[in-house]
């Protein structure tokens, strides 16, 4: 295998990686994929060996992901702040090219890769000469790119374009039957409003869910009361005991008033000098109507969400603070390992843990369900986190959506690849029809 730049990736380039993946300087929020690492070694150029403290049952899984990506120690060292800026050195099909912020990224074909896995029929070297990435917010604009062919493909069409692009000639649709992606909203849990038990659960009451899926998602999606879809492996049954899943305005409006959440004479509630209106920290876009929606039905119960929306590139960086008392957010996930470990590990606030969830049986939980070497064993242990964060309504689950590739017929058809959301994976199967 070979860099972009033709330089020849040897083991000591796999262990600089891994070493400054997981080095606490770099304060990485997913070093904890990398497992508890007692030492990365190469014994030769070929070879490393990686050596961890205890089991992690799902580390093979995790090395398949962009953030164990191996890079080039020159390009670091050379830019500094700009590396994956300005620019990149990497060993895929395809090189960097151009990045514009907010406008495209381009990639060129690395003529020299031939090491693809096995997942594709081609190998490699990639069978265009170049892909751009071009950055659409508005839907609107994103559906008519599509329709006149200044795009190619896509993995996200707006709900309501997804049946018309399945049904109409020039088009073809690919979904990946094994991606889990789950949408929700999450309560910061020590702030004065949501910190409240019965806040949070009288709004998971007063959300209708399956309404929002067939209004705002057009039926494309499956309404969510369980933070995974309940075929994700290690589920465990029994958190269907603690899942609200009934649209009851009523109660919870009875909660609120039990909870002393009284209506004030603007018919928002208050307890002790504090009104009921906590702020949502959300993304423009996609996200507009639905939290719209909630809003309004929220409203009708006497809570009143204050809704600060941000682009993008903002968006990340206002959910790593404290400023707010709700969010949104969408992740892939491949077990209840995977998603539990990301959202609810203490030592993973204030971000992704945007919760604020520190519990120590949960940490040991976690430990011990990574490190558990039985399929028993880890299922038992995950299943009892599962458990415990849905009892403690940390989250308003709103759906579960499949990874959807939209694409034109003059593309050979793909397949939507569920390694983390990154649906066209290595892009290997892109080709035009000759």
């Amino acid at each position: 295998m070979k860099f972009c730049d033709g330089r020849a990736m040897t083991a000591d380039d796999v262990v600089y990686t891994f070493k400054r993946w997981i080095d606490p300087a770099t304060k990485s929020p997913v070093a904890w994929r990398a497992g508890e690492v007692d030492s990365i070694t190469a014994t030769d150029k070929d070879t490393v060996v990686y050596k961890l403290k205890k089991p992690f049952s799902e580390l093979l899984y995790q090395l398949t992901q962009s953030f164990a990506i191996v890079i080039d120690k020159n390009t670091v060292e050379k830019l500094g702040d700009n590396f994956g800026v300005t620019g990149f050195n990497g060993t895929g099909p395809f090189c960097w090219g151009e990045w514009r912020p907010r406008d495209k990224m381009v990639l060129n074909r690395n003529p020299a890769y031939t090491w693809g896995p096995e997942i594709y029929a081609n190998r490699g070297p990639a069978k265009v000469d170049s892909v751009t990435w071009s950055i659409i917010g508005e839907e609107n604009t994103l559906t008519a790119a599509l329709m006149t062919g200044q795009t190619d493909a896509s993995n996200y069409v707006p709900p309501i374009a997804l049946q018309q692009f399945a049904s109409m000639p020039g088009f073809l649709t690919n979904t990946s039957k094994s991606a889990r992606y789950t949408y929700f909203m999450g309560f910061k849990l020590d702030k004065p409003t949501v910190k409240d038990l019965a806040v949070r659960q009288a709004i998971n009451y007063a959300v209708d869910r399956a309404a929002l899926v067939q209004d705002q998602m057009y039926g494309t999606v499956q309404p969510a009361y369980s933070y995974i879809t309940e075929d994700t492996l290690d589920w465990d049954k029994n958190v269907d005991k603690v899942l609200i899943k009934d649209f009851d305005p009523e109660k919870a409006k009875a909660l609120l008033d039990q909870d002393g959440w009284k209506v004030g004479s603007d018919g928002i509630r208050e307890k002790n000098g504090v009104k009921l209106a906590p702020v949502l920290y959300s993304f423009n876009g996609a996200w507009t109507n639905i939290d719209q929606d909630i809003q309004a039905e929220l409203l009708k119960v006497g809570i009143n969400l204050q809704i600060q929306v941000f682009d993008a590139t903002v968006a990340w960086g206002k959910l790593a603070t404290q400023e707010f008392d709700m969010f949104t957010m969408g992740y892939p996930y491949f077990s209840a390992g995977d998603a539990m470990n990301l959202y609810f590990r203490s030592s993973n606030t204030p971000a992704p843990n945007r919760t604020n969830w520190k519990d120590p049986e949960t940490d040991q939980l976690l430990a011990a369900g990574s490190a558990a070497t039985t399929d028993a064993e880890r299922a038992k242990d995950f299943g009892k986190v599962l458990y415990k964060v849905h009892q403690a309504v940390n989250w308003l689950p709103l759906y579960h959506a499949p990874i959807i590739i939209v694409q034109s017929d003059k593309l050979k058809p793909m397949k939507a690849h569920p390694i983390y959301g990154a649906a066209f994976y290595k892009g290997l199967d892109l080709e035009f029809v000759k």
